[in-house]
């Protein structure tokens, strides 16, 4: 193959596959309600971030398409620990997710609020095998001041080669118009991210972001000529 040429749309749909199969293989690691508790680990670690109900928990159930893999509180913001989930088929780790506690719910007391912010702000500034940052933000508010706070956190790291996506929840509730929009603005807004829209209820995005997180993680396989067969077969 001419190596100048753009991957066939076989190839293309073989990596989104392979990304897919890969995702689906996300199983619990461990919880930790403190940094120290917190494994040291040598594999790349994406971190899933967002406002209480910005539909975190929700993304990451529909992209492992395990329904009760993350842990939605029946009481927002309420969820106080760093939980780590593991990818990588064959029992072996070779990614992990972390999920992050929501921000800005009213309903929590302002010292939790601000030992969290703490705690996140720590954790997003010193995890050393932290890989790249997933924000989830509800497009009809747009990203908010802590949002921002959390951006401003990140942007040395950012600078420095960390990856970083804002992923745009709930699109199904937007027309087109309006998804075209928020779109614009938070491109502008998100200091050299990446900005999809996605929608768990429509299947929105899916692919593309799986595709994201196996580039960010595993870039040896994604240049690697993908097989005939699925990759979970």
């Amino acid at each position: 193959m001419n190596p100048t040429l753009p991957a066939s749309p076989r190839a293309a749909l073989s990596d989104v596959k392979q990304a897919h199969g890969w995702l689906h293989t996300a199983r619990f690691l461990t919880t930790a309600p403190q940094l120290q508790h917190l494994p040291e680990l040598q594999v790349p670690e994406v971190a899933f971030v967002g406002r209480s109900n910005a539909g975190k928990s929700t993304c990451i159930n529909t992209l492992t398409q395990q329904k009760r893999l993350a842990f939605a509180s029946k009481t927002p913001g309420r969820t106080q620990s760093i939980n780590l989930f593991s990818l990588g088929k064959q029992g072996l780790t070779d990614a992990v997710l972390a999920d992050l506690p929501g921000y800005g719910y009213a309903a929590v007391p302002r010292e939790a609020k601000l030992r969290w912010q703490r705690v996140m702000a720590n954790y997003l500034v010193t995890r050393t095998n932290l890989r790249g940052i997933v924000l989830l933000c509800d497009p009809r508010l747009g990203l908010t001041d802590l949002d921002e706070a959390l951006l401003e956190v990140i942007r040395p790291r950012v600078q420095e080669g960390l990856k970083f996506l804002v992923l745009l929840t709930k699109a199904d509730k937007l027309n087109h118009a309006e998804a075209q929009k928020i779109l614009s603005i938070t491109r502008l807004q998100a200091g050299g991210g990446e900005v999809r829209l996605f929608s768990a209820l429509k299947k929105q995005g899916l692919d593309d972001v799986a595709r994201l997180l196996w580039d960010w993680t595993l870039p040896e396989a994604s240049d690697t000529p993908a097989a005939d067969t699925p990759a979970d077969a």
